[in-house]
């Protein structure tokens, strides 16, 4: 007798459950989108236990009539496409047909459903993947799954899982990240003792944030929009002798993007507060942080993470959303076009904005590095504390993870379930960056900045982010222990870190230098020697063509030395050494994943740093003044290349209330 068989149906579904449904909340990640794709407006979600003995989801969408309820429960069994050919056009968050019969095979299922078109609507009960029982039901139109015993009869399964506390926040956060993305339904979730979303529908996203998150949250956010067309690069057209008579060429698909991005002074620990949404499906994708990451570069430092709501529509045919089990991933037809219009038009609003760090502002809790942004999930009365296993990705709001992050503990990756991946940032930039080097911050051909909705992004004067543009008028008073300059205008008081003012003029004045190979050097009446370990000998010799090109002239004498003929102007002396020191030990840690464009701007970084005006060094009044003068004219006056805030503005209308005056 041979070796091989084929499996049963009960056991193919437990193994393609052991893919979809990897914990609770992808159970409700997987009938939430159902929901969606059914057209409800009104979504429900009631959890006990973490979504281990209970989960509940109510909707009022078009329900299901009775063969259609029983064939849902077939493997492969969808509504969503007919043909291979549909596979590369979805306009749905569903289409397998896996979901809910690898749900039902590892737990007890209870429908009811009813469509428009019936006066009466159906009831299942299934349990292990098998129909126990199937009636007739009255009700309104509309469908509630509610499922029961989650892995009961696979209990090896059921160990992984984390704590019921654990698993709620995964639940809070699928469904914060749906209603996000549709502003316009009706979403709750609760729990055995409380409501822990409630967001009626509104008209826009920023109603949407402030109802989640409030309006600190939202007063920290800068709106983001822009379009292009998709290139005909990758768009093959048939030869002439091959055309049909009526053929036409096809135009290029529109990608536009809007949302949120935040203001440098809000950091998070972590990618977790990166929402990402394609077509308004909720994914996890490496080449899109990427291109976020490379939007902040230089703004935010190396180990914070942004606040990003981002929104891409494209065309259904230039995205692969079929990549995935848990359809959480995709590919895009043409990434490289994808991941430069993203980075661009975030970097490009946040040169045009100009963010200022509030003084109040820098001193709140907004200004510390926080987790991620996730509902407050309190312990449930009598429950257990959550177990303390922060680092493997648990709820992201507790002190555990807070610590290992700061220690630098390596984040390990979200499940499944659409929660932001916690990659480190050598994992997510070895994702093939050598294809994606920067490039001076400008749209895709053909895209445009757009003017962000008023309707979507209200600011009135007393909630009006503040800018760094009233920089120019700016008059100093004098220095606060030499190393801050106190300055005036009609905005109110503003703090200058006298410091990182400099380098940050420094920086995009090398950067602009060196793009045009016009970097300014100066000779050494005697050269330098500097010892060096023996590693980095090897080092130095493969970046030793961009430092020759940043400004240095340098060369072996011996095993272990250098000896340095020429710097970049501005580095004598000590500060010569310790720039040269820095960027090879840091070309140790990162030589496996970085690319060309971003030693170059490591290396500006390096020099700026060491060149720039030192604390506790007085200036006169006439450097003070320009040196304001050149921070207004950079294109990132709000902080240094390694992320620490130059500017802080005490706005006259804080200082009046602190008075009283108002």
């Amino acid at each position: 007798m041979g070796h091989i068989r084929v499996l049963s149906d009960q056991v193919a579904n437990q193994i393609a459950a052991g893919e979809v449904v990897e914990r609770p909340a992808s159970v409700v990640k997987e009938l939430l989108e159902n929901s969606l794709d059914a057209g409800a407006q009104r979504i429900r979600i009631d959890v006990e236990a973490g979504g281990r003995k209970l989960i509940r989801i109510a909707d009022d969408g078009s329900g299901m009539m009775r063969d259609d309820a029983m064939l849902a429960f077939e493997r492969h069994a969808t509504s969503k496409i007919r043909s291979s050919d549909d596979l590369l056009s979805l306009a749905t968050l569903g289409f397998r047909g896996e979901a809910l019969p690898s749900i039902a095979s590892v737990a007890r299922v209870h429908l009811t459903t009813r469509s428009a078109e019936d006066t009466v609507g159906t009831e299942m009960e299934i349990a292990g993947g098998k129909i126990l029982r199937v009636a007739d039901f009255g009700g309104p139109v509309g469908t509630t799954l509610t499922i029961r015993d989650l892995f009961f009869n696979t209990p090896a399964r059921k160990k992984f899982l984390k704590s019921e506390q654990t698993e709620l926040s995964h639940i809070a956060a699928l469904a914060t990240h749906y209603a996000l993305a549709h502003p316009s339904k009706h979403f709750e979730l609760h729990s055995a003792t409380h409501a822990l979303v409630e967001a009626p529908p509104v008209q826009h996203a920023s109603e949407r944030i402030f109802q989640i998150f409030g309006r600190d949250v939202l007063d920290q956010l800068l709106p983001v929009a822009a379009e292009t067309n998709f290139e005909r690069a990758g768009l093959p057209e048939p030869p002439p002798w091959k055309r049909e008579p009526d053929w036409q060429p096809q135009p290029p698909g529109a990608l536009r993007l809007h949302g949120f991005a935040s203001r440098p002074e809000l950091q998070k620990l972590n990618r977790n507060s990166i929402y990402v949404f394609v077509n308004q499906r909720l994914i996890r994708d490496r080449l899109i942080l990427h291109a976020l990451t490379e939007a902040y570069r230089n703004i935010l430092p190396p180990t914070s993470f942004p606040v990003v709501l981002l929104f891409l529509e494209m065309p259904p045919e230039e995205v692969d959303v079929n990549v995935h089990p848990a359809k959480t991933e995709v590919r895009f037809r043409q990434q490289s076009f994808v991941h430069d219009f993203v980075r661009d038009a975030v970097r490009h609003a946040l040169i045009q904005t100009r963010p200022a760090a509030s003084f109040l502002s820098a001193l709140s809790h907004h200004a510390v590095m926080t987790p991620s942004l996730v509902p407050d999930i309190s312990p449930l009365p009598g429950a257990p504390e959550p177990a303390d296993d922060g680092v493997r990705g648990d709820h992201p709001s507790t002190e555990t993870h807070v610590s290992e992050a700061r220690r630098g503990a390596p984040m390990l990756a979200e499940g499944s379930d659409g929660a932001e991946a916690q990659a480190t940032s050598d994992d997510l930039d070895a994702f093939d960056v050598a294809r994606f080097e920067l490039q001076p911050p400008a749209l895709p051909p053909a895209a445009q900045v757009l003017p962000f909705r008023a309707e979507d992004f209200a600011a009135t004067e007393e909630t009006a982010a503040p800018s760094l543009h009233g920089l120019a008028d700016l008059r100093p008073l004098g220095q606060l222990e030499e190393s801050f300059i106190l300055a005036v205008n009609e905005e109110g008081l503003w703090i200058i870190d006298q410091h990182v003012a400099h380098e940050r003029v420094l920086f995009e004045k090398i950067v602009r230098d060196r793009n045009v190979e016009q970097v300014q050097r100066q000779r050494l009446l005697m050269p330098v020697l500097i010892d060096l370990k023996p590693d980095q000998m090897p080092l130095f010799a493969a970046i030793a063509a961009e430092l020759e090109r940043n400004g240095f002239e340098a060369e072996p004498f011996g095993p272990r030395t250098l000896a340095v003929k020429a710097t970049p102007v501005g580095l004598v002396g000590r500060e010569l050494e310790r720039t040269l020191i820095e960027v090879l030990e840091q070309t140790e840690r990162e030589q496996q994943v970085e690319n060309l464009e971003t030693l170059r701007l490591r290396i500006a970084a390096s020099i700026a740093c060491h060149a720039a005006i030192k604390i506790h060094t007085p200036l006169e009044m006439v450097k003070m003044e320009w040196l304001i003068a050149e921070l207004a004219k950079t294109e990132h006056p709000t902080s240094c290349p390694h992320g620490r805030p130059i500017v802080l503005r005490y706005s006259l209308r804080e200082i009046q209330r602190a008075f009283q005056r108002i």
